[in-house]
């Protein structure tokens, strides 16, 4: 799951409001919300973020796979090994 989380401080950091992301940087209210709630954004307003914020992906995202997301990609890789074993016969 990827949290916005390191968002929020590298703006206090840098003494940046979301008001001014809005109005200033004409960063979308809805991205910020979508951020607020984990929920997936696009990798240009990533871009303009580290632009604008002057800082690192990292210091915009965290990555941290759940408990759910980890069985379901073990699942997929191990139904793809046995496609691959069964085409090699």
């Amino acid at each position: 799951m990827i949290s916005y989380e390191p968002l929020w401080s590298t703006m206090k950091e840098r003494g940046i409001t979301k008001y001014q992301l809005i109005y200033h940087w004409g960063i979308s209210s809805n991205t910020l919300r979508r951020m607020g709630h984990s929920e997936p954004i696009n990798s240009n307003t990533l871009n303009e973020l580290c632009l604008i914020l002057d800082c690192r992906v990292e210091d915009i995202l965290q990555f941290t796979a759940t408990e759910e997301e980890v069985t379901a990609i073990n699942e997929r890789k191990e139904e793809i090994i046995n496609f691959q074993r069964k085409r090699k016969k």
